[in-house]
Protein backbone atom coordinates (compact mmCIF):
# COMPACT_ATOMS: atom_id res chain seq x y z
CA UNK A 1 0.00 0.00 0.00
CA UNK A 2 1.10 3.49 -0.27
CA UNK A 3 1.79 4.75 2.82
CA UNK A 4 2.74 8.24 1.56
CA UNK A 5 -0.97 8.61 2.11
CA UNK A 6 -2.34 10.41 5.35
CA UNK A 7 -6.36 10.29 4.53
CA UNK A 8 -7.54 11.91 7.27
CA UNK A 9 -4.98 14.60 7.49
CA UNK A 10 -5.74 14.88 3.52
CA UNK A 11 -9.44 15.23 4.22
CA UNK A 12 -8.98 17.83 7.02
CA UNK A 13 -6.27 20.05 4.87
CA UNK A 14 -9.12 19.53 2.15
CA UNK A 15 -12.27 20.53 4.27
CA UNK A 16 -9.93 24.16 4.85
CA UNK A 17 -8.76 24.57 1.93
CA UNK A 18 -11.91 24.21 0.50
CA UNK A 19 -13.66 27.05 2.61
CA UNK A 20 -16.50 24.43 3.93
CA UNK A 21 -19.42 26.44 5.58
CA UNK A 22 -20.73 24.17 8.44
CA UNK A 23 -24.24 24.08 9.81
CA UNK A 24 -23.41 21.59 12.66
CA UNK A 25 -21.32 20.35 15.46
CA UNK A 26 -19.03 21.49 16.76
CA UNK A 27 -20.30 24.60 18.05
CA UNK A 28 -17.39 26.78 17.77
CA UNK A 29 -17.53 26.55 13.84
CA UNK A 30 -13.99 26.54 13.06
CA UNK A 31 -12.84 28.37 16.29
CA UNK A 32 -15.00 31.67 15.30
CA UNK A 33 -16.85 31.48 18.12
CA UNK A 34 -14.20 30.34 20.55
CA UNK A 35 -12.81 32.58 23.50
CA UNK A 36 -10.20 34.24 21.92
CA UNK A 37 -8.32 33.19 25.63
CA UNK A 38 -8.31 29.59 24.43
CA UNK A 39 -7.53 30.15 21.01
CA UNK A 40 -4.23 31.91 22.25
CA UNK A 41 -3.41 29.11 24.39
CA UNK A 42 -4.72 25.79 22.12
CA UNK A 43 -3.92 27.60 18.59
CA UNK A 44 -6.20 28.15 15.59
CA UNK A 45 -5.18 24.87 14.20
CA UNK A 46 -6.75 23.00 16.69
CA UNK A 47 -10.47 24.73 16.46
CA UNK A 48 -9.86 24.96 12.44
CA UNK A 49 -9.28 21.17 12.46
CA UNK A 50 -11.67 19.86 14.64
CA UNK A 51 -14.57 18.44 12.36
CA UNK A 52 -17.35 15.91 12.17
CA UNK A 53 -16.22 12.74 11.20
CA UNK A 54 -19.36 12.16 8.85
CA UNK A 55 -20.85 16.20 7.43
CA UNK A 56 -16.85 16.99 8.27
CA UNK A 57 -14.53 14.79 7.34
CA UNK A 58 -16.33 12.64 4.77
CA UNK A 59 -19.90 13.43 3.49
CA UNK A 60 -23.16 12.43 4.63
CA UNK A 61 -22.38 8.92 3.34
CA UNK A 62 -18.89 8.62 4.01
CA UNK A 63 -18.32 8.00 0.42
CA UNK A 64 -14.92 9.06 0.24
CA UNK A 65 -14.03 6.34 2.77
CA UNK A 66 -11.44 8.14 4.86
CA UNK A 67 -11.57 6.48 7.85
CA UNK A 68 -11.75 2.79 6.39
CA UNK A 69 -8.76 3.61 4.35
CA UNK A 70 -6.70 5.07 7.11
CA UNK A 71 -7.65 1.91 8.99
CA UNK A 72 -6.91 -0.41 5.97
CA UNK A 73 -3.23 1.45 5.97
CA UNK A 74 -2.84 1.35 9.76
CA UNK A 75 -3.34 -2.43 9.60
CA UNK A 76 -0.57 -2.73 6.44
CA UNK A 77 2.02 -1.47 8.57
CA UNK A 78 1.58 -3.49 11.79
CA UNK A 79 0.75 -6.51 9.99
CA UNK A 80 -3.33 -7.29 10.84
CA UNK A 81 -5.92 -8.42 9.09
CA UNK A 82 -8.21 -5.22 10.20
CA UNK A 83 -7.55 -2.03 12.09
CA UNK A 84 -9.79 -0.35 14.41
CA UNK A 85 -9.46 3.32 15.56
CA UNK A 86 -10.72 4.56 18.33
CA UNK A 87 -10.78 8.03 19.99
CA UNK A 88 -11.37 6.71 23.47
CA UNK A 89 -8.31 5.40 24.81
CA UNK A 90 -7.09 1.52 25.19
CA UNK A 91 -9.46 1.37 28.01
CA UNK A 92 -12.61 1.19 25.69
CA UNK A 93 -10.37 -1.06 23.02
CA UNK A 94 -10.06 -3.79 25.50
CA UNK A 95 -13.58 -4.07 26.69
CA UNK A 96 -14.48 -4.52 23.07
CA UNK A 97 -12.23 -7.30 22.66
CA UNK A 98 -13.96 -8.81 25.89
CA UNK A 99 -17.08 -8.71 24.70
CA UNK A 100 -16.22 -9.92 21.27
CA UNK A 101 -15.01 -12.94 23.19
CA UNK A 102 -17.31 -13.39 26.15
CA UNK A 103 -20.79 -12.55 27.41
CA UNK A 104 -22.43 -12.45 30.61
CA UNK A 105 -21.99 -15.47 32.88
CA UNK A 106 -18.97 -17.18 30.58
CA UNK A 107 -15.54 -17.50 31.37
CA UNK A 108 -12.10 -15.90 30.33
CA UNK A 109 -8.98 -16.21 31.63
CA UNK A 110 -7.51 -12.88 32.56
CA UNK A 111 -3.81 -12.23 33.92
CA UNK A 112 -4.02 -11.02 37.67
CA UNK A 113 -1.66 -7.85 36.86
CA UNK A 114 -4.33 -6.83 34.54
CA UNK A 115 -5.79 -2.67 34.31
CA UNK A 116 -8.27 -1.95 36.00
CA UNK A 117 -10.20 -0.84 32.33
CA UNK A 118 -10.11 -5.00 31.92
CA UNK A 119 -11.87 -4.96 35.42
CA UNK A 120 -14.36 -2.28 34.07
CA UNK A 121 -14.97 -4.49 30.99
CA UNK A 122 -15.83 -7.40 33.52
CA UNK A 123 -18.03 -5.17 35.71
CA UNK A 124 -20.10 -4.09 32.61
CA UNK A 125 -20.09 -7.74 30.19
CA UNK A 126 -20.97 -9.97 33.94
CA UNK A 127 -17.92 -12.12 32.27
CA UNK A 128 -16.78 -14.13 34.81
CA UNK A 129 -12.98 -14.07 35.33
CA UNK A 130 -10.95 -16.91 35.71
CA UNK A 131 -7.18 -15.55 36.91
CA UNK A 132 -4.63 -16.21 36.08
CA UNK A 133 -1.32 -15.83 38.33
CA UNK A 134 1.66 -13.32 37.30
CA UNK A 135 4.85 -14.60 38.33
CA UNK A 136 6.07 -12.91 41.15
CA UNK A 137 9.35 -11.54 42.26
CA UNK A 138 8.94 -11.60 46.08
CA UNK A 139 12.64 -10.03 46.45
CA UNK A 140 11.13 -6.86 44.42
CA UNK A 141 7.42 -6.90 45.20
CA UNK A 142 6.51 -7.10 41.63
CA UNK A 143 4.43 -9.06 39.33
CA UNK A 144 5.15 -10.15 35.71
CA UNK A 145 3.21 -11.20 33.32
CA UNK A 146 2.20 -14.82 33.63
CA UNK A 147 3.81 -17.89 31.82
CA UNK A 148 2.39 -19.74 29.58
CA UNK A 149 2.20 -22.78 31.73
CA UNK A 150 0.11 -20.87 33.76
CA UNK A 151 -2.20 -19.86 31.03
CA UNK A 152 -2.25 -23.63 30.40
CA UNK A 153 -2.63 -25.66 33.98
CA UNK A 154 -5.86 -22.67 33.82
CA UNK A 155 -7.57 -24.35 30.75
CA UNK A 156 -7.02 -27.48 32.17
CA UNK A 157 -9.12 -26.67 35.22
CA UNK A 158 -11.74 -24.46 32.96
CA UNK A 159 -11.64 -26.37 29.53
CA UNK A 160 -15.43 -23.85 28.95
CA UNK A 161 -13.26 -20.46 28.78
CA UNK A 162 -13.91 -18.72 25.85
CA UNK A 163 -10.59 -17.41 25.58
CA UNK A 164 -7.43 -15.37 26.92
CA UNK A 165 -6.56 -11.67 27.90
CA UNK A 166 -2.86 -11.12 28.81
CA UNK A 167 -0.97 -7.93 29.24
CA UNK A 168 2.39 -7.17 27.73
CA UNK A 169 4.08 -5.09 27.93
CA UNK A 170 3.17 -4.01 31.47
CA UNK A 171 3.54 -0.37 32.88
CA UNK A 172 6.93 -1.84 34.19
CA UNK A 173 7.87 -2.90 30.59
CA UNK A 174 8.37 -6.53 31.40
CA UNK A 175 6.79 -8.86 28.52
CA UNK A 176 4.82 -12.23 28.49
CA UNK A 177 5.72 -14.68 26.11
CA UNK A 178 2.88 -14.40 23.35
CA UNK A 179 3.81 -17.18 20.90
CA UNK A 180 3.75 -19.92 23.38
CA UNK A 181 0.71 -18.07 25.39
CA UNK A 182 -0.94 -17.59 21.83
CA UNK A 183 -0.35 -21.36 21.43
CA UNK A 184 -1.70 -22.77 23.76
CA UNK A 185 -5.19 -20.83 23.20
CA UNK A 186 -5.08 -21.97 19.60
CA UNK A 187 -4.85 -25.82 20.58
CA UNK A 188 -8.15 -25.45 22.29
CA UNK A 189 -8.88 -23.28 18.97
CA UNK A 190 -9.47 -19.75 21.70
CA UNK A 191 -8.17 -16.53 20.79
CA UNK A 192 -5.78 -14.62 22.68
CA UNK A 193 -6.80 -10.88 23.99
CA UNK A 194 -3.27 -8.81 24.12
CA UNK A 195 -3.65 -5.61 25.84
CA UNK A 196 -0.75 -4.07 24.40
CA UNK A 197 -1.52 -0.53 25.48
CA UNK A 198 2.22 -0.08 26.25
CA UNK A 199 3.35 -1.35 22.88
CA UNK A 200 2.89 0.80 20.12
CA UNK A 201 6.20 0.88 18.66
CA UNK A 202 7.02 -2.69 18.72
CA UNK A 203 6.22 -3.62 15.24
CA UNK A 204 8.79 -0.99 14.23
CA UNK A 205 12.38 -2.25 15.38
CA UNK A 206 13.38 -5.56 15.41
CA UNK A 207 15.49 -5.17 19.10
CA UNK A 208 12.42 -4.49 20.41
CA UNK A 209 10.30 -7.66 22.03
CA UNK A 210 7.67 -9.06 19.89
CA UNK A 211 4.97 -7.77 18.80
CA UNK A 212 1.53 -9.14 19.20
CA UNK A 213 0.17 -10.02 15.61
CA UNK A 214 3.92 -11.11 14.78
CA UNK A 215 3.44 -13.43 17.86
CA UNK A 216 0.03 -14.97 16.68
CA UNK A 217 -2.65 -13.30 18.70
CA UNK A 218 -6.36 -13.08 17.37
CA UNK A 219 -7.16 -9.47 18.63
CA UNK A 220 -4.53 -6.64 20.47
CA UNK A 221 -5.23 -3.09 21.58
CA UNK A 222 -2.50 -0.47 21.54
CA UNK A 223 -2.40 2.98 23.33
CA UNK A 224 -0.62 5.12 20.62
CA UNK A 225 -0.75 7.95 22.83
CA UNK A 226 1.73 5.86 25.59
CA UNK A 227 4.74 5.12 23.16
CA UNK A 228 3.57 6.11 19.56
CA UNK A 229 3.37 10.13 18.95
CA UNK A 230 -0.63 9.69 18.94
CA UNK A 231 -2.69 12.68 20.69
CA UNK A 232 -3.90 11.45 24.29
CA UNK A 233 -7.01 9.07 24.18
CA UNK A 234 -5.47 7.84 20.41
CA UNK A 235 -6.12 3.84 20.67
CA UNK A 236 -6.27 0.96 18.01
CA UNK A 237 -7.25 -2.35 18.22
CA UNK A 238 -6.28 -4.54 15.45
CA UNK A 239 -7.79 -8.10 14.44
CA UNK A 240 -6.31 -11.51 12.07
CA UNK A 241 -7.25 -14.60 12.18
CA UNK A 242 -11.22 -16.44 12.40
CA UNK A 243 -11.25 -16.98 16.17
CA UNK A 244 -12.68 -13.47 16.28
CA UNK A 245 -15.46 -12.25 14.32
CA UNK A 246 -14.64 -9.03 13.24
CA UNK A 247 -18.36 -7.90 12.49
CA UNK A 248 -19.00 -8.76 16.21
CA UNK A 249 -15.78 -6.67 17.21
CA UNK A 250 -16.71 -3.79 15.58
CA UNK A 251 -20.77 -4.08 16.66
CA UNK A 252 -18.97 -4.17 20.10
CA UNK A 253 -16.94 -0.98 19.58
CA UNK A 254 -20.04 0.44 18.32
CA UNK A 255 -21.73 -0.63 21.51
CA UNK A 256 -19.08 1.37 23.62
CA UNK A 257 -17.49 4.19 21.68
CA UNK A 258 -18.83 7.34 21.61
CA UNK A 259 -20.86 8.75 18.28
CA UNK A 260 -18.96 11.91 18.22
CA UNK A 261 -15.22 10.83 18.01
CA UNK A 262 -12.86 13.45 17.46
CA UNK A 263 -11.20 13.78 13.94
CA UNK A 264 -7.86 15.06 15.87
CA UNK A 265 -7.52 12.06 17.22
CA UNK A 266 -7.89 10.06 13.78
CA UNK A 267 -5.51 12.36 12.34
CA UNK A 268 -2.71 11.70 15.59
CA UNK A 269 -3.27 8.14 14.57
CA UNK A 270 -3.02 8.84 10.71
CA UNK A 271 0.23 10.79 10.99
CA UNK A 272 1.92 8.29 13.22
CA UNK A 273 1.16 5.55 11.27
CA UNK A 274 2.80 7.36 8.16
CA UNK A 275 5.88 8.55 10.09
CA UNK A 276 6.54 5.14 11.42
CA UNK A 277 6.36 3.26 8.29
CA UNK A 278 9.08 6.31 6.77
CA UNK A 279 10.72 7.21 9.27
CA UNK A 280 10.38 4.60 12.64
CA UNK A 281 12.87 2.36 12.49
CA UNK A 282 15.49 5.27 12.25
CA UNK A 283 13.71 7.48 15.00
CA UNK A 284 13.48 4.17 17.40
CA UNK A 285 16.94 3.37 16.54
CA UNK A 286 18.19 7.06 18.20
CA UNK A 287 15.30 6.53 21.07
CA UNK A 288 17.27 2.94 21.95
CA UNK A 289 20.11 4.51 21.89
CA UNK A 290 19.63 7.38 24.06
CA UNK A 291 17.85 4.71 26.41
CA UNK A 292 21.20 2.82 26.37
CA UNK A 293 22.87 5.83 27.13
CA UNK A 294 21.11 6.92 29.86
CA UNK A 295 20.97 3.54 31.55
CA UNK A 296 25.01 3.61 31.64
CA UNK A 297 24.80 6.96 33.28
CA UNK A 298 21.96 6.26 35.67
CA UNK A 299 24.23 2.95 36.59
CA UNK A 300 26.73 5.22 37.83
CA UNK A 301 24.75 7.43 40.01
CA UNK A 302 25.27 6.22 43.65
CA UNK A 303 22.27 4.94 45.22
CA UNK A 304 20.40 3.47 42.18
CA UNK A 305 20.04 0.94 40.31
CA UNK A 306 18.75 -0.07 36.75
CA UNK A 307 16.58 -3.17 36.55
CA UNK A 308 17.33 -5.43 33.84
CA UNK A 309 18.83 -8.72 34.81
CA UNK A 310 16.47 -9.48 38.03
CA UNK A 311 13.65 -8.71 35.98
CA UNK A 312 14.93 -11.48 32.89
CA UNK A 313 15.74 -13.87 35.09
CA UNK A 314 14.33 -17.64 35.22
CA UNK A 315 10.56 -17.13 36.49
CA UNK A 316 10.03 -13.49 35.45
CA UNK A 317 9.76 -11.58 32.56
CA UNK A 318 9.75 -13.01 29.01
CA UNK A 319 11.27 -10.18 27.81
CA UNK A 320 12.15 -6.63 28.31
CA UNK A 321 11.22 -3.24 26.67
CA UNK A 322 14.35 -1.28 27.01
CA UNK A 323 12.22 2.30 26.87
CA UNK A 324 11.36 2.04 30.09
CA UNK A 325 13.94 2.43 32.04
CA UNK A 326 12.98 1.50 35.94
CA UNK A 327 15.13 2.50 38.79
CA UNK A 328 15.01 1.07 42.26
CA UNK A 329 15.67 3.37 45.41
CA UNK A 330 15.88 1.03 47.89
CA UNK A 331 20.04 1.55 48.45
CA UNK A 332 18.93 5.49 48.69
CA UNK A 333 16.40 4.97 51.59
CA UNK A 334 13.71 6.66 50.20
CA UNK A 335 10.03 5.91 48.24
CA UNK A 336 9.73 6.76 44.39
CA UNK A 337 6.26 8.61 45.69
CA UNK A 338 8.93 11.41 47.27
CA UNK A 339 11.73 11.33 44.96
CA UNK A 340 8.91 11.85 42.01
CA UNK A 341 7.28 14.71 44.04
CA UNK A 342 10.18 16.19 44.51
CA UNK A 343 11.89 16.09 40.58
CA UNK A 344 8.16 17.64 39.70
CA UNK A 345 8.69 20.54 42.18
CA UNK A 346 12.35 21.02 41.93
CA UNK A 347 13.39 20.17 38.24
CA UNK A 348 9.94 20.21 36.64
CA UNK A 349 10.82 16.90 35.31
CA UNK A 350 7.92 14.51 35.86
CA UNK A 351 7.97 10.79 35.57
CA UNK A 352 6.33 7.98 34.56
CA UNK A 353 5.69 5.15 37.56
CA UNK A 354 6.44 5.72 41.42
CA UNK A 355 5.55 3.10 43.85
CA UNK A 356 7.15 2.10 47.43
CA UNK A 357 10.81 1.48 46.18
CA UNK A 358 11.13 2.53 42.23
CA UNK A 359 10.82 5.56 39.82
CA UNK A 360 10.74 5.01 35.98
CA UNK A 361 11.24 7.04 32.96
CA UNK A 362 9.71 6.34 29.35
CA UNK A 363 11.86 7.19 26.66
CA UNK A 364 10.22 7.58 22.72
CA UNK A 365 11.57 8.90 19.78
CA UNK A 366 10.58 12.28 21.16
CA UNK A 367 13.35 12.19 23.11
CA UNK A 368 16.88 13.95 22.55
CA UNK A 369 20.19 14.54 24.28
CA UNK A 370 18.29 17.45 25.98
CA UNK A 371 15.65 15.73 27.91
CA UNK A 372 17.58 12.31 28.90
CA UNK A 373 20.35 14.96 30.12
CA UNK A 374 17.76 16.67 32.23
CA UNK A 375 16.35 13.15 33.53
CA UNK A 376 19.74 12.62 34.67
CA UNK A 377 20.72 15.87 36.30
CA UNK A 378 17.10 14.98 38.62
CA UNK A 379 18.36 11.55 38.96
CA UNK A 380 21.50 12.70 40.42
CA UNK A 381 19.53 15.39 42.70
CA UNK A 382 17.77 12.47 44.43
CA UNK A 383 21.15 10.59 44.73
CA UNK A 384 22.43 14.03 46.56
CA UNK A 385 19.93 15.29 48.84
CA UNK A 386 17.84 11.13 49.35
CA UNK A 387 18.79 12.39 53.10
CA UNK A 388 16.14 14.62 52.76
CA UNK A 389 13.76 11.88 51.05
CA UNK A 390 13.84 9.78 53.47
CA UNK A 391 11.22 9.26 56.90
CA UNK A 392 8.13 8.58 55.10
CA UNK A 393 6.16 6.10 56.42
CA UNK A 394 7.21 2.19 55.24
CA UNK A 395 4.78 0.45 53.23
CA UNK A 396 4.10 -3.09 54.26
CA UNK A 397 4.08 -5.17 51.20
CA UNK A 398 2.34 -8.74 51.77
CA UNK A 399 4.07 -12.01 50.47
CA UNK A 400 1.76 -12.88 47.33
CA UNK A 401 -0.28 -15.44 49.19
CA UNK A 402 -1.06 -12.19 51.02
CA UNK A 403 -2.14 -10.18 48.22
CA UNK A 404 -3.93 -13.25 46.52
CA UNK A 405 -7.95 -12.57 47.32
CA UNK A 406 -10.38 -15.53 46.41
CA UNK A 407 -12.99 -13.67 44.10
CA UNK A 408 -16.15 -14.40 45.72
CA UNK A 409 -18.88 -13.43 43.38
CA UNK A 410 -19.14 -11.97 39.95
CA UNK A 411 -17.48 -8.42 39.77
CA UNK A 412 -20.58 -7.14 37.87
CA UNK A 413 -22.73 -8.76 40.93
CA UNK A 414 -20.63 -6.88 43.60
CA UNK A 415 -20.22 -3.82 42.03
CA UNK A 416 -24.24 -3.16 41.04
CA UNK A 417 -25.40 -4.94 44.22
CA UNK A 418 -26.28 -3.44 47.68
CA UNK A 419 -23.36 -1.90 49.37
CA UNK A 420 -22.32 0.29 52.55
CA UNK A 421 -19.29 1.68 53.51
CA UNK A 422 -16.88 0.46 56.35
CA UNK A 423 -14.41 1.83 58.58
CA UNK A 424 -11.12 0.20 57.21
CA UNK A 425 -10.19 -1.54 60.31
CA UNK A 426 -13.78 -3.75 59.58
CA UNK A 427 -13.36 -4.23 56.37
CA UNK A 428 -11.26 -7.36 56.51
CA UNK A 429 -13.40 -10.64 55.65
CA UNK A 430 -15.93 -8.31 53.82
CA UNK A 431 -16.46 -8.46 50.08
CA UNK A 432 -15.65 -5.52 48.38
CA UNK A 433 -18.10 -3.92 46.54
CA UNK A 434 -15.14 -1.37 44.38
CA UNK A 435 -12.07 -1.62 42.48
CA UNK A 436 -9.11 -0.07 44.85
CA UNK A 437 -6.32 0.76 42.46
CA UNK A 438 -2.95 2.02 43.21
CA UNK A 439 -2.65 4.51 40.33
CA UNK A 440 0.20 4.43 38.15
CA UNK A 441 0.46 1.80 37.24
CA UNK A 442 -3.13 1.13 37.30
CA UNK A 443 -3.29 -2.71 38.45
CA UNK A 444 -6.09 -2.82 40.95
CA UNK A 445 -5.42 -4.62 44.34
CA UNK A 446 -8.81 -5.80 45.35
CA UNK A 447 -11.57 -5.90 42.94
CA UNK A 448 -15.76 -6.07 42.97
CA UNK A 449 -16.50 -9.49 44.52
CA UNK A 450 -12.89 -10.03 45.84
CA UNK A 451 -12.77 -11.22 49.58
CA UNK A 452 -10.91 -8.23 51.67
CA UNK A 453 -7.77 -9.58 53.85
CA UNK A 454 -6.09 -7.70 56.47
CA UNK A 455 -2.71 -8.00 55.10
CA UNK A 456 -3.89 -6.00 51.80
CA UNK A 457 -5.57 -3.36 53.65
CA UNK A 458 -2.47 -3.17 55.04
CA UNK A 459 -0.64 -2.28 52.51
CA UNK A 460 -2.92 -0.13 50.67
CA UNK A 461 -3.49 2.23 54.28
CA UNK A 462 0.52 2.37 54.99
CA UNK A 463 0.81 2.98 51.20
CA UNK A 464 -1.54 5.89 50.81
CA UNK A 465 -0.32 7.31 54.03
CA UNK A 466 3.16 7.14 51.79
CA UNK A 467 1.77 8.90 49.27
CA UNK A 468 0.29 6.35 46.93
CA UNK A 469 -2.82 7.40 45.07
CA UNK A 470 -6.01 4.96 44.74
CA UNK A 471 -8.09 7.47 42.68
CA UNK A 472 -10.89 5.05 42.36
CA UNK A 473 -12.00 4.16 46.06
CA UNK A 474 -14.78 5.85 46.63
CA UNK A 475 -12.41 7.26 49.89
CA UNK A 476 -9.52 7.86 48.14
CA UNK A 477 -8.35 7.97 51.70
CA UNK A 478 -9.03 4.45 52.28
CA UNK A 479 -10.65 5.28 56.01
CA UNK A 480 -13.80 3.65 55.00
CA UNK A 481 -14.35 0.64 52.37
CA UNK A 482 -17.31 -0.05 49.65
CA UNK A 483 -18.47 -3.83 50.83
CA UNK A 484 -20.98 -5.60 49.80
CA UNK A 485 -23.91 -6.45 52.14
CA UNK A 486 -24.38 -9.86 52.00
CA UNK A 487 -27.27 -11.82 52.59
CA UNK A 488 -27.41 -14.44 56.09
CA UNK A 489 -26.34 -17.93 55.65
Amino acid sequence: MDHSQAPVLDAIAAYRREGQTPFTPPGHKQGRGADPRARAILGDAVYGSDLLAISGLDDRRSTHGVLERAQELMADAVHAERTFFSTCGSSLSVKSAMLSVAGPGEKLLVGRDAHKSVVSGLILSGVMPIWVEPQWDPERHLAHPPSPEAFAARFEEHPDARGALVTSPTPYGTCAGLAAIAAVCHRRGRPLIVDEAWGAHLPFHPDLPSWAMDAGADVCVTSVHKMGMGLEQGSVFHQQGDLVDPVVLKAREDLLGTTSPSVLLYAGLDAWRRQMVEEGRGLLQNALDLAAHARTEIARIPGLHVERDAFLAAGRAHDLDPLQIVIDLTALGCSGYRAADRLRETHRVNLHLADHRRISAQITQADDKDTVSALLAALRYVSEHAAELRGAPAVRVPDPGGLRLEQVTLPRDAFFGAAEHVPAAEAAGRLSAEMLTPYPPGIPAVLPGERINAPVMDYLRTGVAAGMVVPDAADPALDTVRVQIEEPS
